[in-house]
């Protein structure tokens, strides 16, 4: 295990749009930069270029708000439509109030609004479009890997990301959405701390 992280900025990347080709930006990006990758080297992405590429932006003006999203925009003073789009990509509303919606996203994790995002997302003249989390962020990172580790001759992880909010805490963390080539999740319950006592449930 190397004991160096280096981090590198990824620039070159345009405006992505539906049916954008991310292995084809982004492995140019690389040789634009001169970047080749090594193994080990993780490729970390944020959601919103995957979620724009798959299409997966909702125009609010051709969404039509259930009983349900009215009684949360009532509760929230959120606009129905957009609760209707949390509710879409909701397993269960966590806590509501006044301009705030945490919610269970469908794949399990909890967030603001469900992950459905306003910010950054081309409104397009008169619509009022919303961005939500890619599909599968699992799949998408897999295709991701494959298709620039064929290029690179190497075998190259991907992390999608997300920024969030975690409860009772300023600023946000980096919060892992989907990955590929790479162990997500280690066990290390009946291992030892440095003290010798053994590892019960991390």
């Amino acid at each position: 295990m190397s004991d160096r992280l280096t981090l590198t900025a990824l620039a070159g990347i345009p405006a992505i749009v539906k049916g954008d080709d991310l292995a084809l930006i982004l492995g140019d990006a690389l040789r634009m930069r001169n970047l080749s990758p090594a193994p080990d080297d993780i490729l970390v992405i944020t959601h919103k270029i995957v979620s724009k590429a798959e299409g997966r932006i909702v125009d609010l003006h051709a969404v039509t708000p259930s009983k349900a999203a009215e009684d949360l925009a009532e509760e929230t003073g959120k606009p129905p439509a957009f609760c209707e789009a949390v509710l879409g990509e909701s397993r269960r509303i966590l806590r509501k109030r006044r301009g705030l919606i945490i919610a269970e996203h469908r794949l399990g994790m909890v967030m603001a609004n469900a992950g459905v995002d306003r910010s950054n997302v081309d409104g397009g003249g008169d619509q009022e479009r919303v961005l939500l989390l890619p599909e599968d962020p699992d799949r998408s990172a897999a295709e991701l890997a494959d298709a620039l580790s064929a290029r690179f001759g190497v075998t190259l992880a991907v992390i999608i990301s997300d920024s969030v909010g975690r409860a009772w805490r300023r600023g946000v963390v980096g919060l892992a959405l989907g990955a590929a080539n790479l162990p997500a999740v280690q066990d290390l319950r009946g291992r030892q701390d440095l003290d010798g006592r053994p590892l019960a449930v991390t």
